[in-house]
């Protein structure tokens, strides 16, 4: 393997901009040219030292600032690596797994809960649910292959399903086959900061920014049959829109 130095060049030290501030720049460019991929582990702190022949404490400040940029992810006991950020197109309805899918990933999930019981007198209030109707409450941790992408809360009525245990995968698939997929949805976004739990979910820390989604799914009749939050780290997802005249 080519030495890192070679694959983002040297820094000058005639150059009048601080070291830190080179090395910083030189990350971003590589980042920004694609030289340094989503997801690739940068040299520990130690190794990028020597090989730039600056201080672990240069290293450390330049690594810092792409830290807080969003480009770069400090994950405990793993290193550093480049973040991977996922465009998600808010005019598409598509499941997180068919996202990221369709981006290569390999999905996987954690699961927090899966359980039936009896709607919420809140939740009926909130979202027009039938009193008394059997609801399924699917919360889940999300990856795309090892790197903690969304935290999921899905609510469920229970006539869309057979059982809590038909959601393998896929909610959007087990929906599918039972023919009560959404047909439409209404989502929103929020910028919020990460509390202590959701951040140690996600492999942040608290307070780092991070995104909530809130989607209310129909079929084509009217029918609410999803109703999600999602929760996801601020330097990991890009969310887009096309808007037409």
């Amino acid at each position: 393997m080519a030495p890192f130095i070679e694959l983002i060049g040297p820094l000058d030290d005639a150059d009048r901009e601080p070291l830190y501030k080179q090395l910083q720049r030189k990350l971003r460019e590589a980042i920004n040219e694609n030289a340094l991929l989503p997801d690739q582990l940068l040299p520990a702190e130690r190794d990028m030292a020597d090989e730039f022949k600056v201080s672990r404490i240069t290293v450390r400040k330049a690594l810092g600032g792409l830290v807080s940029e969003g480009l770069l992810t400090r994950r405990q006991g793993a290193g550093t690596f480049v973040s991977t950020r996922v465009e998600k197109n808010f005019s598409q309805l598509t499941s997180f797994s068919e996202d990221m899918a369709a981006r290569g990933f390999r999905v996987h999930s954690k699961w927090l809960e899966r359980s039936v019981s009896e709607v919420t007198s809140e939740e009926v209030m909130n979202y027009g649910l039938s009193p008394g109707i059997k609801v399924y409450r699917f919360h889940r941790l999300r990856f795309a292959d090892d790197a903690p992408m969304s935290l999921e809360y899905t609510l469920i009525p229970a006539f869309c399903l057979p059982s809590a245990e038909a959601v393998k995968t896929s909610l959007y698939d087990a929906l599918g086959e039972t023919g009560y997929r959404p047909a439409r949805a209404l989502q929103r976004l929020r910028a919020i900061l990460l509390n202590a739990e959701q951040a140690r979910l996600l492999q942040a820390k608290e307070n780092d920014a991070g995104l909530l989604v809130e989607r209310r799914g129909f079929l084509k009749d009217g029918r609410i049959v999803e109703i999600a939050r999602s929760y996801y780290r601020g330097d990991t997802y890009d969310f887009v829109a096309e808007l037409n005249s």
